[in-house]
């Protein structure tokens, strides 16, 4: 891990706590990321594989810049195998298909993105910064650029409201990008978050297990595409873990399993701290 910037340029999703109390966003200054780099040889040897380069945004930099320590690291550690960043979708579609073309030329190998739902109410609801006519184009630019997808799907972020909603607008947009890569996770309120208040005065209603499997359970159901689904996190209630469409059967049938189990047999719930 290089630290390439610093906190989120968006900074305004109300689920999040991670970057609320720290300074502004700001890109570092390349020379000391090259430095960084640098000492990283020299701690690990030549032989890395893998370099990610946080914060929470880095595909926020300039192009060039990006472009610029992406070639030094690959330099630097022949042996590079990956390079990865996370990215929100509203900064990947101002690279446009063309930039992220350049970013796959010198070396950036997969975007972690938290698409966290397809449903433009939610995203709305949640201030995301985006929408999903922006996603599916933004998916699709950085997935024609040859660069690996990660996207990072938050069960439970509609509600019992939005429930239905959720799994079907996100199936949808899913299936419009393809992603190489569909991550699980679940709804935890976070300590100094405004959706943590909405919850505490009711005007948010969560789902309880059986809910969220039932959402998951729509969700996979309408995924057509090839990807590969992991819910290896502590926040969910039951690990799946397999690829679509070959092993989509064994995953619903896993999750109508579960939903056989006594609720009370899940986790209880937490308010996140981190």
């Amino acid at each position: 891990m290089i630290q390439a910037t610093v906190g989120c340029p968006h900074n305004k999703c109300t689920f999040c706590m991670i970057y609320k109390k720290r300074p502004g966003f700001k890109v570092r200054d390349i020379s000391e990321i090259k430095e960084d780099i640098l000492k990283a040889r020299e701690y690990y040897g030549s032989h890395v594989r893998t370099i990610f380069f946080p914060d929470g945004n880095t595909i926020a930099m300039k192009t060039d810049d990006l472009c610029e320590i992406c070639l030094f690291a690959r330099e630097i550690f022949t042996e590079l195998k990956r390079i990865t960043v996370y990215g929100s979708m509203q900064f990947i579609h101002q690279k446009g298909l063309k930039g992220l073309k350049q970013l796959a030329a010198a070396g950036l190998s997969r975007i972690h993105v938290g698409l966290e739902s397809g449903d433009d109410v939610i995203l709305k609801q949640i201030k995301k910064g985006t929408n999903s006519l922006e996603q599916i184009e933004a998916g699709r630019w950085v997935m024609d650029a040859g660069i690996e997808l990660s996207l990072y799907v938050i069960l439970g972020i509609g509600g019992r409201d939005r429930t239905k909603f959720h799994a079907k607008e996100t199936a949808r947009v899913l299936n419009k990008i393809a992603p190489d890569f569909i991550r699980l996770r679940t709804f935890v309120p976070k300590i100094n978050t405004p959706l943590l208040d909405d919850v505490q005065n009711g005007t948010f209603q969560m789902l309880g297990p059986h809910e969220v499997l039932e959402e998951t359970l729509s969700l996979i159901k309408d995924i057509r595409i090839s990807s590969y689904v992991a819910s290896d996190h502590y926040t969910n209630y039951i690990n799946l873990e397999g690829r679509l469409p070959d092993e989509k059967e064994r995953l619903l049938n896993e999750i109508e399993m579960s939903l056989k189990k006594d609720e009370k047999s899940f986790r209880d719930f937490f308010i996140g701290n981190a």
